[in-house]
């Protein structure tokens, strides 16, 4: 991809699945990456294993709903590197006794929203001042097919990705004339490590069967999305929530 080249990101949710493929893919294009997670041991050992290789990039701890801790994720790019020329924001979670509208306790909707929308607002919060300072940059947001798929055993996950449209194409509109690009991945059928925990064979095979294509999806898939939008190959897609799922959801 062009342009990467001794760019400055920050993956949160590094630390495993989609984050982690993600950083090593931004390495592998010459990116100097900051992985954020959770559980900062798994973003050290991801940034480690990128270090080993020959790229550049720094692990940290990061709770995503935390503004301190989304300011200290920023400043680390800043204070490793120089400054910040893109964000990804991929946290996700808070499923755990999401069930319909009338099931779903206020609790569990509580910690969807933390998670699935705070977390990319105080993300937006933190990073959009360095890109601006930077000249522009790019804010890449994971959010899930399920948000449009109109799922009948879930409330919570849906409603509160969902809302992370709205914000990428505010942050694209309000500061597109400023060099900030904005944009959504809606990942379909992954499987990471946490997915594949949790499939049994009977599933897999089902969700190849409903699916246009020969595969279900893989981590690397949903990096080379992710790569393309913050570099300079995808300078003019701005606003824009992009379906990579295998033709699982196809939209216009």
């Amino acid at each position: 991809m062009r342009g990467l080249k001794d760019k400055v990101g920050i993956v949160a949710g590094g630390g495993r699945g989609i984050g982690a493929a993600t950083a090593r893919r931004l390495a592998e294009e010459g990116a100097h990456v900051v992985i954020g997670d959770l559980m900062g041991d798994w973003a050290r050992e991801v940034a480690d294993d990128i270090l080993s290789k020959g790229g550049k990039a720094v692990g940290v701890d990061l709770d995503g709903t935390n503004a301190d801790s989304q300011a200290a994720i920023v400043a680390a790019a800043v204070e490793s590197f120089g400054g910040l020329d893109f964000y990804h924001s991929n946290l996700a979670g808070g499923t755990e006794g999401d069930i319909d509208a009338l099931n779903c306790p206020v609790e569990v909707l509580d910690k969807s929203f933390a998670i699935n929308t705070k977390s990319h607002f105080l993300a937006t919060q933190a990073a959009l001042p360095k890109l601006i300072e930077r000249g522009g940059g790019s804010m890449i947001y994971t959010s899930s097919g399920a948000a449009a798929g109109g799922a009948a055993w879930q409330v919570a996950y849906p409603m509160t990705k969902n809302a992370i449209h709205a914000l990428a194409r505010h942050v694209a509109n309000r500061w597109g004339k400023q060099g900030v690009r904005a944009n959504v991945i809606c990942p379909g059928l992954v499987l990471t490590e946490a997915v594949k925990q949790h499939l049994t064979d009977e599933y897999v095979e089902r969700g190849i069967k409903a699916i246009p294509h020969t595969r279900l999806g893989k981590p690397d898939d949903i990096a080379a999305a992710v790569t393309f939008l913050a570099s300079s190959d995808g300078e003019w897609v701005n606003g824009q929530v992009w379906h990579v799922n295998g033709g699982t959801l196809q939209r216009d």
